[in-house]
């Protein structure tokens, strides 16, 4: 850790614990600024403000007195996912404190290079491959962010032996000042997160952030094939390598029907990555070039390429049943993630998908259901799904009663050369606590085939 001297002595307000406010205040406290924690949970119901108050910290929980502020405080860390409308976050702005969140805190004392990954979709299998990549070559990453550790968690610990690989949402990126990664990934862009960001605006310049305060020393990877991406792209000082899925270019790293390319130079084999679709192809080329930018064998990373199914409840592969391929994408939330799941395949396929009502259409799903055969649905929205699919043409239906039941239906409407895949378009909280245990029990069901 990089004896960052800055801090010291100096008043700082850390709003939200959570894990990424624990690991803020530790390292403030560490760094040897005079802390305050504010939490709304009471603080007999709160072991982490507990454990901060042994070490010395400045706890106030249960409440966020209207005054707080008035303290004298020369920072204020806020959690991600807390809103800049926020009283006491607005408060700050409207002093001139400093707003920031634990992702700039990590790069100020990390003496490891950072990587840093973003965009809309496609960030967490991104970071796993250059994960892995790097693993496999012996490059000793560390991952960090929204995927692992808390990031200035994983910075204090780091040294210059590492490189650490670090998931990056614009709720976090919003919350840096200095921050300039090594290596900036730029996945792509489509609306989201408009009820924290305003509007889809102030959402790219969030996400531009990963950018904003490289130079000609560092690199910025981005989706070509975007024209807003293409577009801030154009402002970044860094050197430009460009990602492209739409054939040979003699540009940064692309790919055609059967190959990847670097520098227009063949580079390996599309038949033998293990990963389908044309989403993940995106993520490979921005993992690819990351790896050979860092230096990192070519091996390792055809290694990784064969073996890599995906991570747990992305367009996950679970397992092959009677010729039958199946997939859980329980972090299919929305539509737009069920499409790109849908359009990764080619085969008739059987689709799983429900679960929360929150009277959204499913038109955006129309033109990606040509190839489903079968519809299961499951959830308060399974019999507007159900709807919906006899709207497509697709007369093979079912309704379930949960993701459980729901397995057992699509095997008895697939056959032999289909795929079976769990992608619901829809949250899981009317009958599970997370998409996670969703996709844990369709995993567990689909094993009891």
């Amino acid at each position: 850790m990089i004896p960052y001297s800055k801090l010291q002595h100096k008043k700082v307000l850390v709003l939200g614990l959570a894990k990424s406010g624990v690991a803020a205040a530790e390292l403030l406290h560490q760094l040897g600024a005079f802390v305050t924690v504010n939490d709304s949970k009471s603080f007999d119901e709160n072991p982490q403000a507990q454990g901060l108050l042994k070490k010395g910290i400045t706890v106030i929980c249960g409440r966020h007195p209207e005054d707080l502020l008035d303290e004298g405080f020369e920072l204020l860390v806020k959690n991600p996912g807390i809103p800049y409308s926020n009283p006491i976050v607005s408060d700050a702005i409207h002093r001139g404190i400093p707003v920031i969140t634990e992702v700039e805190l990590a790069y100020l004392v990390s003496e490891a290079p950072i990587i840093g990954i973003t965009g809309t979709n496609g960030k967490t299998t991104t970071t796993t491959l250059i994960f892995e990549m790097l693993n496999r070559g012996s490059r000793n990453p560390l991952i960090a962010g929204n995927i692992g550790t808390v990031a200035c968690g994983v910075a204090a610990e780091a040294t210059k032996e590492n490189v650490i690989v670090t998931e990056l949402s614009s709720f976090q990126l919003m919350g840096t000042i200095e921050f300039k990664p090594d290596i900036a990934i730029l996945m792509n862009l489509y609306d989201a997160h408009l009820d924290y960001h305003g509007t889809f605006e102030q959402y790219v310049e969030a996400k531009y952030a990963i950018t904003k305060n490289q130079d000609e020393e560092d690199w910025f990877i981005y989706n070509a094939d975007q024209e807003i991406v293409n577009q801030l792209a154009m402002k970044s000082r860094a050197k430009k390598v460009p990602f492209s899925t739409n054939g040979r270019s003699e540009e940064g790293i692309s790919a055609d029907e059967t190959a990847i390319y670097w520098q227009g130079e063949f580079y390996l084999d599309r038949a033998s990555i293990a990963l389908p679709g044309k989403h993940n192809l995106e993520n490979i080329l921005a993992a690819v070039a990351t790896c050979i930018l860092y230096g990192c064998d070519k091996q390792a990373i055809e290694e990784v390429l064969k073996t890599f199914t995906g991570v747990r409840h992305r367009t996950q592969f679970v397992r092959e049943w009677n010729g039958r391929k199946i997939y859980n994408d329980s972090k299919a939330t929305n539509c737009l993630a069920t499409k790109v799941a849908l359009e990764a395949f080619d085969q008739p396929t059987v689709l799983i998908a429900g679960g929360l009502e929150r009277g959204h259409s499913f038109e955006e799903l129309r033109l990606a259901m040509n190839h489903v055969k079968g519809v299961v649905a499951f959830g308060e929205t399974g019999k507007r799904f159900i709807e919906f699919a006899q709207s497509c043409g697709i007369s093979e239906t079912i309704l379930a009663e949960n993701v459980e039941d729901a397995v057992p239906k699509a095997a008895s409407i697939s056959e032999s050369g289909d795929v079976i895949l769990l992608s619901p378009a829809c949250a899981s909280w009317d009958q599970y606590k997370s998409f996670e245990v969703r996709g844990d029990l369709f995993i567990e069901a689909v094993m009891k085939l």
